[in-house]
């Protein structure tokens, strides 16, 4: 894949943009900084080149003006709602995430529990935070939120908050999902710092949807695609229009608060600061695209992708049907056809052909390298040990015996009691690491894994759960056919 994103311009943009902000308020700035942090992998497939941890690497640059406040919901903590690829429950990523800003050096100033109304799960967490010796708050729902300003903007609004110490220009304001608070978060702090005379002010750094890239763009058709189980919608910002006469894109949501969040700042700041959506952004990654035509391309495949991951996730009852229309209808719109992803055609012609489940992996020079299922492995573990000798240079034979499976295969069934009959990818690649030892084709197959990295694969069947995450960590783009392996309604 063509390199379409210069990772080294986007932070020098987005850098200056920031500061030339926090002058503008006066010294101070509050940024609600949405998106993911560490991992942003949907932005690096549809942006190929795009650092999945740039937003980091930019915190880093100004590690000395910048203190972190995390966010999450109390409704959040008491739901266990977890962060879908990754398995963690809301509070266990923000622990994950303190401790990773930390050992970059960024410092966390504070945890805000949000929506807190005595919540008990929220409590006993806020209790484990102070134990830890952390700074904790909370904020509660804002009375008067959304329609009466006047009492939004008081002391029973947003003054009813804990008012949160800060002490340097750059305040980010993070959590580990959407709908965890940050923009409250952002707004009481501005009610707080501007009754003391601190001048303060308020902007938003999400990447997706680019504002400055056409409307169905597939860059920001695939954000839509990304989003749309919960219904995210592009679209022109009208008040940027009406304002500047110029096109700019966002989406319905930040479009729909847009009159209450102005008349707020309005409010607090006794002048009107933004006229638009689009004005409260941020973000310059649109100016940092340097091959258009590679954005396109790889915004399609994404798209894809989409499509087969949710028709997965309705097949085992993880999302309504919903989410699959509107995926068909974004298909039609960009006049697309899941037959358009070739590795999907690969995938269904090699299972037709050995008639067995299968696996296909298209390398970066376009091989396309199959694995079916077999006795003892996977079809993931057959896959990828046949794209491994082929990026190692090696011929067809088998590299590791049943010899050494069997033994696994036997632990793993008779003393860790799985049901599972055939070994998963996880413990196939274990196998080749124990091989490497001695064998030097077990260990150039093991030099060879970083180089799966961004390769595209298609399942002839929805994968078991350990096979998807291992597939995931190998850095590999994975569609699968909304189709179960066996009739077993359990999966262990």
């Amino acid at each position: 894949m063509k390199k379409a994103f210069d990772n080294e311009k986007y932070i020098k943009l987005q850098q200056k943009h920031i500061q030339e902000r926090i002058k503008m308020f006066g010294g101070k700035l509050y940024l609600e900084l949405g998106g993911k942090l560490f991992d942003d992998l949907h932005a690096s497939r549809v942006l190929p080149g795009f650092d999945p941890s740039v937003k980091i690497k930019l915190l880093e640059k100004m590690k000395d003006k910048v203190e972190i406040i995390m966010c999450i919901s109390a409704n959040h903590i008491e739901k266990n709602k977890i962060r879908a690829d990754l398995g963690l429950s809301y509070d266990d990523e923000v622990l994950r995430l303190i401790d990773q800003f930390r050992n970059l050096g960024l410092f966390v100033s504070s945890i805000v529990i949000t929506l807190y109304k005595g919540q008990s799960s929220a409590t006993k967490f806020a209790q484990l935070l102070k134990n830890r010796g952390e700074k904790v708050y909370f904020h509660k729902y804002t009375k008067g939120y959304p329609n009466d300003i006047d009492v939004i903007v008081s002391d029973e609004g947003y003054g009813a908050n804990d008012y949160i110490q800060t002490t340097r220009p750059l305040v980010v304001v993070t959590a580990p999902g959407p709908s965890s608070g940050k923009l409250a978060t952002c707004l009481s702090q501005l009610y707080h710092e501007n009754k003391r005379g601190v001048k303060a002010g308020y902007a938003k750094y999400e990447t997706f949807p680019i504002w400055n890239l056409p409307l169905k763009h597939p860059v920001n058709v695939a954000y839509e695609a990304a989003t749309a189980d919960i219904k995210d919608v592009n679209m022109i910002d009208p008040y940027h229009f009406n304002h500047y006469g110029k096109l700019a894109v966002n989406y319905n949501r930040d479009i729909e608060v847009f009159p209450v969040l102005k008349n707020i700042l309005k409010k607090i700041l006794k002048k009107d600061i933004y006229f638009s959506p689009t004005d409260m952004g941020v973000n310059m990654a649109g100016f940092a695209i340097v091959d258009d035509a590679a954005a396109q391309e790889a915004s399609i495949r994404e798209i894809l992708r989409r499509y087969y991951a949710y028709s997965c996730a309705y097949k085992k009852g993880q999302t309504s049907y919903d989410a699959v229309d509107r995926m068909k209808m974004l298909l039609n719109e960009l006049e697309l056809s899941p037959k358009d992803l070739d590795v999907a055609q690969f995938a269904k012609r090699f299972s037709k052909e050995s008639g067995r489940p299968c696996m296909v992996i298209k390398l970066e020079d376009g091989t396309v390298v199959a694995g079916k299922s077999k006795d003892l492995i996977s079809a993931p573990g057959a896959a990828v040990l046949n794209a491994l000798k082929t990026l190692a240079g090696l011929d067809d034979k088998p590299l590791i015996s049943d010899e050494v499976l069997l033994p696994i295969l036997k632990l793993k069934t008779e003393v860790l009691k799985s049901t599972s009959s055939q070994l998963s990818l996880d413990d196939v690649l274990i196998a080749l690491s124990i091989m490497s030892v001695k064998s030097q084709d077990a260990k150039k197959c093991l030099d060879a894994i970083p180089k799966l990295k961004a390769c595209e694969a298609h399942s002839t069947y929805i994968l078991s759960p350990a096979d998807e995450a291992t597939i995931k960590k190998l850095g590999i783009y994975l569609s699968s056919e909304p189709e179960f392996l066996d009739g077993n309604l359990f999966e262990n």
